[in-house]
């Protein structure tokens, strides 16, 4: 079993907004569009911080009932969910999680210049993630945490998988 870092929501906040600092610093982007689900928090402050569209690529990849399941082979959804128009697509900042062994990026960033509607306004990309893991080959243009090894990151939501509506609502009576 992989050692554990676990992140508190505090801990979450603060590694966020040291994304946002840098992305600031050194980008100005026209659409943020996140990989799901680990984005989804993420684009949600970076978004409200920066006033800009949002879009979301749905992709899945880790496969299997367990918190410590192995990546499995990608899966994107059809479409890009947004309402972002196409101009907003000139400089897309594509955001995850983390960058674990880099395939979901590099997949991601291949994905998103050859989907349709929004291949031909694309003049640039440039990637941002929370942790990158000492094992991953792909290297985030923007990453608040760089790990010198490989743990599972246990985010301030993730508990939530492992909980039933009916163990939440016993523990909310």
């Amino acid at each position: 079993m992989a050692d554990k870092l676990i992140i508190s929501f505090e801990e979450y906040t603060k590694i966020v907004e040291k994304l946002a600092i840098q992305i600031h610093k050194n980008y100005n982007p026209t659409v943020l569009v996140g990989i799901m689900r680990g984005a989804a928090p993420i684009i949600d402050i970076l978004s409200r911080i920066f006033k800009l569209p949002i879009a979301y690529i749905v992709i899945q990849s880790y496969s299997g009932r367990g918190l410590e399941d192995k990546q499995g082979e990608l899966m994107f959804a059809r479409e890009i969910s947004s309402l972002a128009v196409e101009k907003d697509f000139k400089k897309v900042l594509l955001i995850d999680d983390l960058s674990d062994t880099g395939l979901t990026l590099n997949k991601s960033i291949e994905w998103l210049k050859n989907y349709g509607p929004t291949k031909k306004n694309i003049d640039e990309v440039k990637t941002a993630c929370l942790w990158k893991k000492k094992s991953s080959t792909f290297e985030p243009d923007f990453c608040s945490v760089r790990l010198d090894y490989d743990p599972w990151i246990v985010q301030p939501t993730e508990h939530y998988e492992e909980l039933s509506i009916d163990q939440i609502l016993k523990r909310n009576l």
